[in-house]
């Protein structure tokens, strides 16, 4: 059944026949004027106080004369007081606006239908983000309903330049999402080949914005797709002319193009003076380069290189390595492994559990370890070092797990040339890469050192970030076509 019937009773039967054994779906009959008339809905999703006051009581104590389309019409534009409503005659886009929490009102001889906005299922309301922490910024932090979200966004960004352009993906989920930019600021150009990325998804379902990060991005060790809980930062993102992917069901939003120092980039950063803030960039720029190398420098250097450390530092090491079974490689690898299940733990176990988790974890398998000789106090301390360093660059967690594996492996078989080798194709892969046109590695490479000294290698005052652009159209090397 493509469209509407003119005969109610059709559309009763194939709407039951649609949501048989479905508990959810409601169906009241109505008579007009003697025509007779149904409201569908789906409990749940709809509120019975919205339709009862906007839509039945309207529609049952209105003085209402005619037939079919005159009926209709009448009811439409005299008596409902819904805001949100519309007329539809394929059938199909019907079922999708009864399951996405619309009313339907069908009457009989109409080949169309009035839908209405009525939705009223629950939702979970503004709360502090648990991954992005900030000390100065605001509180409250993207929802599941990306209807909510772009309202935050809107009471930060007064603008009529603000745009939330709708669509949707999941072949059989049609799961909403709302693509935010600033017109005349976001490329045109990035706006269009987000729009032909999105048409690839192919999956029926959609369940969270992680979706679709594979089919936005080119594939490399870093992501061009940034993710963010906070609507401030979503506002000054789209300042910049990001783009913003809200998508319905997530918490959270993508940003793109995203580039890879912003990584290191906070709110807390912009909200305190500039030499703190140009100081806690670099600790995080050091940070990652602790998380990501330590352990291979480590294992490459009492391996192959001993002659590199201090004496006495090379005489404590190798009086621990003594005392316990295992090389250097076996048992950093062994601590790296372990640390990487308890933090698993940590994170999985209920709430009530996961502080009992880090603390017999961290110190009493830590400490018994190295009492028993299992393992030496200097690799248990390499790689708790290692793992504290990456909680201070919380976004590159996932990318420098797997670095800082591979890295202890060159090191373990090439020494300090591995791990040197191992940075030049991470670099090589970092300058080849691109998110939607515009150099990952940019403004660093290619080099701009009006932008790498504004917000990269220092965070300059306001008065001084107030007078350039920041604009991903003006990146070095952008290479959008």
């Amino acid at each position: 059944m493509e469209k509407l019937s003119a005969h109610l009773e059709e559309n009763k039967q194939y709407l039951q026949g649609q949501f048989t054994n479905a508990m959810d779906f409601m169906m009241r009959e109505l008579e007009l004027d003697g025509t007779e008339a149904a409201l569908f809905g789906l409990d749940g999703l709809v509120s019975k106080q919205i339709i009862t006051l906007s839509i039945l009581n309207p529609l049952l104590d209105g003085a209402l004369s005619g037939q079919g389309d005159a009926l209709l019409l009448q009811a439409e534009k005299t008596v409902l007081g819904s805001m949100e409503q519309k007329r539809e005659a394929r059938m199909d886009q019907l079922l999708l606006l009864l399951m996405s929490g619309f009313a339907v009102l069908c009457i009989d001889g109409c080949q169309e239908a009035l839908v209405f906005g009525v939705q009223g299922f629950e939702t979970r309301g503004p709360d502090e983000p648990q991954n992005e922490v900030m000390q100065r910024g605001a509180k409250d932090g993207f929802t599941e309903s990306y209807q909510n979200n772009i309202s935050m966004i809107r009471r930060r960004m007064k603008t009529t330049a603000l745009k939330f352009e709708k669509a949707e993906v999941g072949g059989k989920s049609h799961t909403p999402l709302a693509l935010c930019y600033l017109e005349g600021v976001a490329s045109p150009q990035i706006l269009g080949q987000l729009r032909q990325r999105l048409k690839t998804f192919n999956l029926d379902t959609a369940l969270g914005a992680g979706y679709l990060v594979s089919f936005l991005e080119r594939g490399g060790i870093f992501s061009g797709v940034g993710m963010t809980e906070r609507p401030d930062v979503v506002c000054g993102k789209i300042e910049e002319g990001r783009i913003a992917i809200l998508m319905e069901g997530t918490p959270s939003a993508l940003l793109v193009p995203f580039l890879f120092v912003e990584n290191f980039q906070t709110l807390d950063d912009y909200l305190t003076r500039p030499f703190y803030g140009t100081f806690i960039r670099w600790l995080k720029y050091i940070a990652f380069f602790l998380s990501a190398f330590l352990p291979g420098l480590y294992v490459a250097i009492a391996t192959h290189h001993p002659e590199l450390l201090p004496e006495a530092l090379l005489l404590k090491i190798a009086e621990s390595e003594a005392q316990t079974p295992f090389p250097v490689m076996a048992e950093t690898l062994i601590l790296y492994f372990l640390y990487e299940v308890l933090r698993e733990a940590g994170l999985r176990a209920p709430r009530s559990l996961s502080a009992t988790v880090s603390i017999v974890g961290g110190l009493v398998i830590g400490d018994t370890a190295v009492t028993a000789g299992l393992v030496s106090a200097p690799s248990l301390l390499v790689v708790a070092l290692t793992a504290i360093a990456g909680y201070a660059v919380p976004r590159l967690y996932e990318p420098l797990a797997l670095l800082r594996l591979g890295f202890l492996l060159a090191g373990n078989f090439l020494g300090v040339w591995g791990v040197m080798i191992g940075l030049l194709l991470l670099l090589m892969d970092l300058c080849g890469s691109d998110s939607f046109g515009v150099p990952l590695l940019s403004p660093v490479s290619p080099y701009s050192g009006r932008l790498a000294f504004r917000d990269v290698f220092v965070r300059a005052n306001w008065k001084r970030l107030s007078k350039g652009s920041a604009n991903v159209q003006d990146m070095p090397g952008n290479i959008v076509p």
